[in-house]
């Protein structure tokens, strides 16, 4: 990916649309809104790493309900030739060819690697990755099971995404107070696994959310771990344009 010298590139993570109630969540959803408003002049790409909604479901012609306000402008950066990549947090993982279809944003379930101007990249929400966890591995190897998929299709979308979004937000999946609190560089899981794919190759940055916290880490020679930190305590996302950058939207 070349970036032209004037533009930028643009990411962010773990916004939790629709939690804990759409009316609590309709002034983060203005607030994103305007970010992504003040920023397209300068965008050169947009990259959102996951949870983008506390809760996502694609039954074959339906999609949950709400959100038109950040759709629209999503379809409208798209629509002006702006390169959106999404990738699934583990709140939206049962995403599945809307955003292909209806917005022309690619979907990735797995890490990316992306060479921007040079520099690689190496992208993904975050969860399951790393040591330890493994009830959540196990518990997403279930949820993403096509035959798990097929099953809560049978529910009807009014049960079936009723049920889930009381179960996410139940669950505490929107940022819970481990989320926000610093474990050291020493048990950081995503230090640790940046770490060890410095062992296979060099990154010169691993950009990632799902831990709800600002980090900006040093993993190696030249190769940075950046954690984008969330829309609901932080209001932070990165910006590269040459050197990264994690900032905080205060408008």
């Amino acid at each position: 990916m070349q970036i032209q010298t004037d533009k930028k590139i643009f990411f962010a993570s773990d916004q939790h649309f629709g939690a804990p109630t759409s009316e609590k969540s309709l002034p983060r959803e203005k607030k994103f809104l305007r970010w992504l408003n003040d920023k397209e002049s300068e965008m050169g790409a947009l990259f959102i790493l996951g949870d983008l909604f506390d809760f996502w479901f694609e039954y074959k012609t339906v999609v949950p309900k709400g959100f038109v306000r950040i759709l629209g402008k999503l379809a409208q950066l798209r629509d002006s030739g702006i390169p959106i990549y999404f990738f699934v947090g583990n709140h939206d993982l049962w995403m599945d060819d809307y955003f292909i279809t209806e917005l022309g944003i690619p979907v990735f379930h797995q890490p990316q690697v992306f060479d921007i101007n040079g520099k690689t990249f190496f992208i993904g929400h975050g969860d399951g990755l790393g040591p330890g966890d493994y009830g959540y591995k196990r518990m997403k190897k279930v949820f993403t099971n096509p035959f798990s998929k097929w099953l809560f299709r049978w529910l009807h979308p009014d049960i079936g995404v009723r049920l889930g979004q009381y179960l996410s937000v139940k669950n505490k999946l929107i940022s819970g107070a481990e989320d926000v609190t610093f474990l050291g560089e020493e048990n950081e899981w995503l230090v640790l696994y940046s770490k060890r794919k410095l062992q296979e190759a060099h990154y010169d940055y691993f950009i990632f959310g799902h831990r709800h916290l600002p980090m900006d880490i040093e993993v190696g020679k030249n190769s940075r771990y950046i954690n984008l930190g969330d829309w609901i305590n932080y209001f932070t996302y990165g910006m590269y344009d040459g050197a990264f950058h994690l900032e905080k939207y205060e408008s």
